[in-house]
């Protein structure tokens, strides 16, 4: 593979992966089915759940409390072109969650916020597909956890 062109593949799906943690924290949760192949699936091995369809990512990510609020911070997002239209990714995560959130009441010196500690560490591994248009999809997503316990459900 031509080296520019394999450069140009990774950061597509490098900035897949962000724009997905982005959506789930920032935008519209249900969004990130859009991010997927129509047959993409959603793993968390630990806690023994699929999620598998564009379809039913999208009611599970979207059926998010309104007043759950999450921040995760991706590190090491490393991706392997393995073909022309194929790459595998691996990168790190750490997820803080609050919920709910505390009501707003005015006050001249308001208290800051406490952070939260971490809900999950670990990290993500992931198969891509480049599009016929060009654009590159998950084709699978798998969550790994260092430790024994599975990610807190919904």
């Amino acid at each position: 593979m031509d080296p520019i062109a394999q450069l140009l593949a990774e950061r597509a799906c490098q900035r897949l992966l962000l724009d997905l943690v982005r959506r789930l924290d920032l935008g519209e949760p249900g969004s990130v089915a859009e991010l997927f192949t129509e047959d993409g699936v959603w793993t968390w091995p630990e806690g023994d759940r699929l999620v598998k369809g564009r379809a039913a990512l999208r009611a599970h990510f979207g059926s998010r409390p309104a007043d759950r609020h999450a921040r995760r911070l991706m590190a090491d997002v490393r991706v392997r072109v393995t073909s022309p239209d194929t790459a595998t990714a691996t990168s790190y995560f750490t997820t803080f969650r609050v919920e709910p959130v505390p009501a707003f009441i005015p006050s001249p010196t308001p208290a800051p916020a406490k952070a939260p500690a971490p809900v999950g560490i670990g990290h993500y591994e992931d198969t891509l597909r480049r599009t016929p248009d060009g654009s590159w999809l998950l084709e699978a997503r798998t969550l790994r956890l260092p430790c024994d316990r599975p990610t807190p459900r919904l």
